[in-house]
Parts: C-alpha cells; structure tokens; sequence
C-alpha cells in the first residue's frame, strides 16, 4: 500500500471510533411536569371519569380494562396516541378532545374541564 493511501485511510478511520458514541442511541427526555396540577386528585379524577374501565392505570383502584392501552409507564413514553410528541399540552389537549386528535377513534369525550384534564396529566407523568 502506498503511503499517501495509508496517511488517507488513517485520517478517514481514526475518527470513526470517536463518532459511534454520538450515534449510540439515548432514551428520550421525559416529558415536562405539569407545573400546576395536582398528581393526587388526578387519581381520583381518573377514577372518577371511568378511565380505568378502559385503561389499566397503575395506583387507581379498579383501573384495570383492556379496551385502550395500559397507561404503566406513561411519563417514559414518546407519543400520545401515535401522534402527539409527549409533553404536557399535547397530552391535555388529547384527554380533553381526543376526537379532534384522531377523528374516530377510540376514546371517548368524556367531557374532561381544563383543570381536570391537568390535573390527571399530573398523575399520569408520575408513572415512569
């Protein structure tokens, strides 16, 4: 090999091992606390709206239904709904009008307030 094409491959290769690092993959941050809510009443509002007959929702009694995905480890996750970047306002939005997120889909209006949906936002971000 000729040494011009040595000095070359050297000069190509020797970075590599330094850049895979970067490319290794991290876990996304979670996403940000809901400032204002309230993580306790959020679990009764959970119960109190029914969301356990559809979803198995850790820490809120008789949460444990099987129609929409379990909620365990819902702060860690990436998107709501397959749509939404997971953070604080998006996830509002959707517990409050889910069906001007996705049209049709399964879950249902509850009629959720503002407050409400804030506060149950709050508890759902403490299941990590």
């Amino acid at each position: 090999m000729s040494r011009n094409l040595h000095r070359w491959l050297l000069l190509v290769a020797l970075p590599l091992p330094l850049a895979l690092p970067g490319c290794a993959r991290t876990s996304a941050p979670p996403p940000p606390e809901v400032r204002d809510g309230r993580p306790d009443r959020g679990a009764t509002l959970i119960a109190q709206y029914g969301c356990g007959s559809c979803h198995t929702i850790p820490g809120v009694n008789r949460a444990n239904g099987l129609v929409g995905p379990p909620l365990t480890r819902f702060g860690s996750r990436s998107y709501i709904a397959g749509k939404l970047v997971n953070n604080a306002d998006n996830l509002q939005h959707w517990i409050t009008d889910p069906q001007a997120v996705v049209p049709g889909n399964a879950m249902p209006d509850l009629g959720v307030s503002p407050v409400d949906a804030q506060d149950i936002a709050a508890y759902l971000y403490t299941l990590d």
